[in-house]
């Protein structure tokens, strides 16, 4: 069920490439919104809205902000025309077009029909988006000039705009373009999946490595298959049919006190143990002797299956995101509060360096 309100728009927080954020006002109380501009138009203070308040209501983390979905000061009645026919959001009231790579008329659509592999290009495949930042840092602490680029899937929030995060690594150089694919919207480069999101990494990014990852919002239910991030696997196989090398950023928490999580996460073990086509490669941090020794065990089914282990340093990763002044999060918890996650990325991040070097040798 969808739960609307009208509002007042009070302040505008902060704006960024497809999104703003704003205070707003509904029945005398100030709340937090966001208004895609590319679906609505561009807020301003003043501005009577129509706001989707399902998330609020239902107290959800993530995605527990209202989202406006009509300016009724100011409604878009007429919009420059643009090239595209690939719907996004489709069958939805929200649905609009947007100019994909794959159609005739993309400038970048013969480099995609040329496409003939990957190459062994790297694809660090994470469950979730926090991972990203850490992966990516490592590889620029060790190679400033290698080109990124982050492939989001539509797996949690689909609009790029969305994640803060995902901005101010564009702007501090950390990712080098931003691809959405599927249902996912807003990135520079747009796809109809994940397969051609990985092959506009290599022919129209340039990308050297790619690192792809649902956007902001994981969705879990506790039960073995029951998460969004399963897309992990999925994402491992279409790397590894594309000619690429496939590295999986494993899910890693001491903090998490739920059992399930403890360790190597439930998540990542059944990726690995039942989705992700083998081998593939699974980077570890530098831990302590009894803690590496609960992750191998743990990995013991995935590895029988004959997935292959890549011990790295994950320091870089971080040292490098403090130098950025990048702050990162997952589950709430902060680097120092959830060290071993953050390190587990950043371990993705410098496997994927030595990989691609392997592969190009």
């Amino acid at each position: 069920m969808l739960d609307t309100a009208k509002a007042t728009i009070i302040e505008i927080l902060s704006e960024r490439a497809g999104a703003q954020e704003a205070i707003v006002e509904i029945d005398g109380v100030s709340a937090r919104a966001m208004n895609y501009p590319e679906l609505t138009g561009p807020v301003k203070a003043g501005d009577e809205v129509l706001l989707n308040t399902t998330a609020v209501n239902l107290n959800l983390g993530t995605g527990g902000v209202h989202f406006v979905t009509c300016n009724l000061t100011r409604p878009v009645s007429e919009k420059e025309p643009h090239p595209g026919h690939i719907m996004k959001l489709r069958y939805t009231p929200l649905q609009h077009s947007v100019l994909a790579v794959e159609e005739d008329e993309s400038p970048d659509q013969r480099s995609i029909r040329e496409f003939e592999t990957l190459d062994g290009m790297p694809v660090v495949c994470c469950e979730l988006h926090s991972q990203v930042a850490p992966a990516a840092a490592a590889i620029k602490a060790a190679s400033s000039n290698s080109r990124i680029a982050y492939v989001m899937t539509d797996g949690a929030s689909l609009p790029y705009g969305f994640s803060r995060l995902a901005a101010q690594m564009r702007e501090v150089g950390l990712i080098d373009a931003g691809i959405t694919c599927g249902q996912a919207f807003g990135g520079e480069i747009e796809t109809i999946n994940t397969y051609t999101g990985l092959i506009a990494a290599k022919q129209v990014a340039n990308a050297d490595i790619a690192i792809v990852a649902q956007g902001p919002g994981n969705a879990g239910a506790g039960s073995k298959y029951g998460f969004s991030g399963i897309e992990q696997g999925e994402a491992l196989n279409a790397a590894k049919i594309l000619g690429g090398c496939a590295i999986a950023a494993v899910r890693m928490s001491f903090a998490d006190t739920r059992e399930r999580h403890r360790g190597i996460s439930h998540h990542t073990r059944t990726i690995l143990e039942k989705i992700a086509f083998p081998p593939v490669v699974i980077p570890i941090p530098e831990l302590q002797e009894k803690t590496s020794a609960m992750v191998r065990s743990q990995l013991i089914t995935a590895l029988e299956r004959g997935h292959e282990i890549r011990t790295a340093n994950g320091e870089s990763g971080l040292l490098e995101l403090q130098r950025l002044g990048v702050k990162v999060r997952t589950m709430g918890r902060s680097i120092d509060e959830d060290r071993e996650f953050f390190l587990a990325a950043s371990a993705a991040g410098v496997v994927a360096l030595a990989e691609g070097d392997i592969c190009r040798s």
